[in-house]
């Protein structure tokens, strides 16, 4: 039963009657003026994002863009910009994840239903590094995905967010297939605000701070430093139920059982801060010096599988038995009836002598009962100088895993006007950016059981760093060819330079200890750290050329013509192109489409990265290696040298404007050919793990299965994205509603083994194929209300990646709700819910089996795959100052 204090239920009472007082709509993407020309707020923003000529206004453009201002960010009730974009853009959909290794630390965002790493991010123009975590087990769509870290990012410091919903690689190059995200900084000389923000899920657990401010300074009579910080601190939720096999346990009456002994909730997040600088300066009438960059750090940590110590082999069992003075280990998978037979025999615990190997057949044998092991047998280990996990740790384990995050970033360039000379009339940016991601790993609760009794208990496994270095030349002049306005030509070079680095764990994390021969499993239970051996630095140039014009041929019709060309030291060359057209057909209704060809290079850590992780294999807890796909296991079962990702696609649709209504509405048509994602989990033969062993894989026994990146399906993605946006003055204030809607689709239209049926459903179901949001926001003197309602179409609900888990869960509403009350012109009182009505999120079918194994037997409630979380309901209060 939820459990609901005063507080939770006059919040839910007052924005309730909030909501209900009116049409419920979703968020805008239209809601604060970008650029203006005259004090009107119906001025259409200004987008620099999509176009290499003058920036011009989003119902100009010839490709789709939306436009969030920095107010309308600030009013989403949530601290993290993924959640905030999500609200503001239907083809956007962000997960919550609980267990999911590494895309816990950095959440993947998909656009338009590709993978995090298909979209490109840019920093007021300039390309974002991606974050150094790879997001190994991402939910089907984001497997393998290495997409830039956007939660790092505060909304304080945004002026505006456009999303070019359009394939850009002939324009930006690589990633991005399915369209762009262009974060401009705030670049005010004065004023400023401060922010902070307290919130808790219904259900009393989640509660979150967050302090945020702003301040615009004068830099000398020509220039502005704009600073911001956010720090914020986020408790972990609870959304589980205990287990079965732990119940039994304590049932049973053994110890250190946990209630819930795993916990399917988000992550906690502490010390989460991100400090944010722009700066710009006028060095003279025609050319001016920018820098910006930013510093953010977070702690971050997270549940894992509970091990039961009746079938965790290499720790408790399962790998070896003592019977008769016999080693016997556990037939292989190519041996079913030998399977059978050990299942079927008595069953025994891991036992380990302190004395070495050749003195383990005189430990005593220790028999498992009615799910308990003989007590007497146990106790009798001590005085054969012999142990077991048992004795320490009986009633299993929960590992916790977690990492610290840091991003830096740093900006600088000069842009102008050339005034004199043979490039007189040629504007042109001259820039350099460096961008640094690190992930040290942390492991909790766990062991290193080859090192027996004397194993720590929390582990350091490593590091990941990825670091990008650019240099960009860009240039663009207007040229009088006797058309309607001059056309554009713009042309540039870039240099980029990644680096991704492994640096090994504590020694502990990975060491052979001296149990290895007597069967016990090798490093860190759940997340073996990085061997010395893995440890490297791989680095991958490239450099591009690009060309692109803009014609206004007449005053009612104007085309885009774009051009590229990318060279890697490592695949090769590609090159791209992308038109574009625009047609006033009338004084208040334009046509507009596009048609390009793109691509994305797989990433050095894709290339490269080895990794063990812990998943579930048909109900049992398995360790899978993760190998790159050069190495001779991945070669002998398909793997190949990674290629890019070959995109094609073609967009049209409408603008309508009249008076205060806007309205766009877009098809679009992706084709993607070769796309890079991990493989389907591979089971190991014997000859495998010989081949694996002599590689110097560690604890090959306790290998199940492996995985590598590889090129090896086809999608078609299709959909439309409708938006409308109306103001006016009513209710004696100014009013705003706002509609968008995405239909999207994604077909796989090729694949072998290597990716396997299930994970074909997961790309084409996981995410709703439609969504849609609807707002009405409202301004009077002395209060604001905003309303939103989230529409969510049907999606397939997945638990613990298992395919017998899945259905296709029912279509949801949710609604949002703000009002706040101006105390004076400086002084803003917030009161908001998210999911005002606490909507649940699908339930697990307990009911469902799959040999036997109920879906509940991992402890959830919920389908992780829901788009709109799993946490219920969400209220917060905010006090706004701004000077």
């Amino acid at each position: 039963m939820k459990k609901y204090n005063a507080l939770h239920r006059a919040v839910k009472l007052a924005l309730t009657s909030t909501a209900t007082a009116g049409l419920l709509l979703s968020q805008g993407v239209y809601a604060e003026e970008a650029e203006k020309t005259v004090v009107d707020k119906n001025v259409e923003k200004i987008a620099v994002v999509g176009s290499r000529a003058a920036p011009r206004s989003i119902g100009e453009s010839p490709v789709p863009i939306d436009i969030i201002g920095g107010e309308e960010l600030g009013k989403s009730g949530n601290t993290d910009m993924l959640e905030i974009l999500k609200g503001s853009v239907p083809s956007l959909n962000v997960h919550t994840n609980p267990i999911s290794d590494a895309a816990s630390l950095v959440r993947p965002a998909n656009l338009r239903g590709l993978p995090s790493d298909s979209t490109l991010i840019l920093l007021n123009g300039k390309r974002r590094h991606r974050a150094s975590v790879i997001a190994f087990l991402g939910g089907g769509i984001n497997d393998g995905a290495q997409g830039p870290d956007i939660s790092v990012i505060p909304s304080i410091a945004m002026k505006q967010v456009e999303v070019l919903r359009d394939g850009a690689a002939a324009q930006y190059g690589s990633d991005a297939i399915a369209g762009v995200m262009n974060f401009v900084l705030k670049d005010a000389s004065e004023g400023g605000s401060l922010i902070v923000r307290h919130g808790e899920y219904y259900e009393g657990d989640g509660t979150s701070t967050e302090v945020a401010g702003n301040i615009g300074l004068p830099f000398t009579d020509d220039g502005f430093v704009n600073l911001s910080f956010q720090y914020k601190n986020a408790d972990a939720t609870s959304r589980s139920t205990q287990r079965p096999d732990a119940q039994a346990f304590i049932d049973a009456g053994v110890t250190g059982v946990g209630d819930p002994a795993q916990v399917w909730g988000s992550p906690e997040i502490n010390d989460d801060i991100s400090l944010f600088g722009n700066v710009g300066l006028d060095l003279t009438s025609d050319s001016e010096f920018y820098m910006f960059g930013n510093y953010s750090e977070r702690d971050v940590r997270g549940g894992f599988y509970y091990r039961n110590p009746n079938t965790r082999p290499g720790v408790y069992g399962g790998n070896i038995r003592n019977v008769n003075g016999t080693n016997t280990y556990r037939p292989n998978d190519d041996d079913p009836a030998g399977q059978a037979a050990w299942d079927a025999a008595t069953p025994t615990i891991l036992v380990g002598s302190l004395d070495g190997y050749d003195q383990q057949l005189n430990c005593p044998l220790v028999e498992i009962q009615n799910g308990i092991p003989d007590q007497s047998a146990l106790n009798s280990l001590t005085a054969a100088n012999c142990f077991a996990f048992n004795q320490a740790i009986p009633g299993g384990f929960t590992p916790n895993f977690g990492g610290n995050i840091t991003d830096t970033s740093l900006t600088i360039g000069t842009k102008g006007e050339i005034t004199d000379g043979t490039f007189k009339g040629v504007y042109y940016d001259l820039s350099g950016n460096v961008g640094r991601s690190e992930s040290r790993f942390f492991i909790y609760n766990t062991l290193n059981a080859s090192l027996g009794p004397d194993s720590p208990r929390d582990f350091s496994p490593g590091k990941y760093i990825q670091l990008e270095k650019n240099f960009n030349v860009d240039l663009s002049k207007g040229f009088d060819a006797g058309y309607y306005s001059d056309v554009n030509v713009a042309g540039g070079l870039e240099w980029h330079e990644e680096t991704f680095e492994v640096i090994a764990g504590d020694e502990a994390s990975f060491k052979a200890g001296p149990l290895t021969d007597q069967g016990f499993g090798i490093g860190s239970n759940g997340f073996p750290g990085f061997q010395p051996s893995a440890a490297g630095e791989y680095t991958r140039r490239n450099y591009a050329a690009y060309v692109d014009i803009e014609a206004p041929f007449t005053e009612d019709f104007l085309m885009g013509f774009a051009l590229r060309f990318e060279d890697y030291d490592t695949f090769g060359s590609t090159t791209n192109y992308k038109i574009t057209a625009q047609y006033n057909a009338t004084e208040d209704l334009s046509l507009r489409g596009s048609v390009s060809t793109g691509f994305r290079a797989p990433t050095v850590g894709q290339a490269n990265v080895s990794n063990v992780q812990t998943n579930l294999s048909s109900g049992v807890l398995v360790d899978s290696a993760l190998l790159p796909p050069t190495n001779p296991i991945s070669v002998q079962l398909g793997g190949k040298e990674l290629q890019p990702e070959e995109s094609s696609s073609y967009t049209f649709g409408a603008v309508y404007s009249f008076d205060n209504f806007f309205f766009t509405a877009d098809y679009y048509h992706i084709e993607v050919d070769d796309r890079i994602s991990q493989s389907d989990k591979i089971e190991l033969s014997d000859a495998d793990k010989a081949t694996l062993k002599a590689a110097g894989v560690p604890n090959v026994d306790g290998l199940a299965q492996v995985s590598f990146f590889t090129n090896d399906f086809n999608t078609t993605t299709e959909g439309v994205d409708i938006v409308a946006n109306y103001t006016d003055e009513l209710l004696g204030g100014s009013s705003t509603f706002s509609l968008a809607y995405n239909w999207n689709e994604t077909t796989v239209t090729k694949w072998s083994d290597i990716t396997g049926d299930f994970k074909v459903a997961r790309l084409e179901n996981d995410l709703p194929k439609h969504r849609a949001t609807l707002t009405w926001a409202q301004d009077w003197e002395k209060f604001a209300m905003f309303t939103r309602v989230n529409y969510y179409g049907e999606y397939q609900g997945v638990h613990v990646d298992y395919d017998a888990t899945a259905i296709m869960a029912d279509t949801t509403v949710t609604v949002d709700a703000e009002v706040s009350y101006f105390v004076t012109e400086s002084i803003t009182l917030s009161l908001g819910a998210q999911n005002i009505f606490d909507q649940e999120a699908e339930k697990l079918n307990f009911t469902q089996q799959s040999g036997g194994i109920p879906n509940n037997n991992w402890g959830g409630k919920y389908y992780e795959t829901s788009p709109y979380g799993f946490n219920g309901g969400f209220y917060y209060l905010k006090a706004t100052y701004n000077f």
